[in-house]
């Protein structure tokens, strides 16, 4: 029963270690995985894998690590949903990097951003430079989210023949 427990508080270390670590590391670790960044994951599972079971590498010790990752993220699921200041601090807040057409500079210096990867974006999301953008927004979740000049003048029309019919 000892290993059991030392299999759950293991396995709880491990999972806020690794949270707080990609809290640091920045949001973009986490939505835009590079061939890098797939490898990089790979091989942080494997090398805790240890750190949670020990030498238990039986199917008991594998079922009650896996069941404790469920339970701790049922948990702060739940924690985020109740109480946003706590998903505020465990994903932060999206940030603002394009507005009106203009880089916003100490934004992406601050999340480490390069004008290439906002271009990238830009294009993906069927656009050609940084003037036809509205706004650019690097989600909590590491997201691109974009809004064209286009697409937000075609909304507020839409939006102003609703109220007056």
């Amino acid at each position: 029963m000892d290993n059991y427990i030392h299999i759950i508080v293991s396995t709880t270390c491990v999972y806020f270690f690794i949270i707080v670590a990609l809290r640091i590391l920045g949001k973009t670790e986490l939505a835009q995985l590079s061939v890098t960044d797939l490898i990089f994951v790979l091989l942080i599972s494997n090398a805790v894998q240890n750190a949670m079971v020990g030498s238990d590498t039986s199917l008991t010790g594998g079922l009650i690590a896996a069941s404790s990752l469920f339970v701790i993220n049922f948990i702060l699921k739940r924690l985020k949903y109740k109480f946003p200041i706590f998903k505020n601090l465990i994903e932060g807040q999206p940030v603002l990097l394009v507005y009106n057409g203009k880089m916003m500079v100490e934004n992406c210096k601050k999340n480490e951003i390069t004008e290439d990867e906002i271009l990238q974006s830009i294009r993906e999301h069927g656009s050609h430079s940084i003037g036809q953008i509205h706004s650019l927004i690097l989600e909590s979740d590491g997201n691109i989210s974009v809004v064209s000049n286009e697409y937000k003048h075609h909304s507020f029309r839409r939006i102003k023949k609703r109220k007056n019919p």
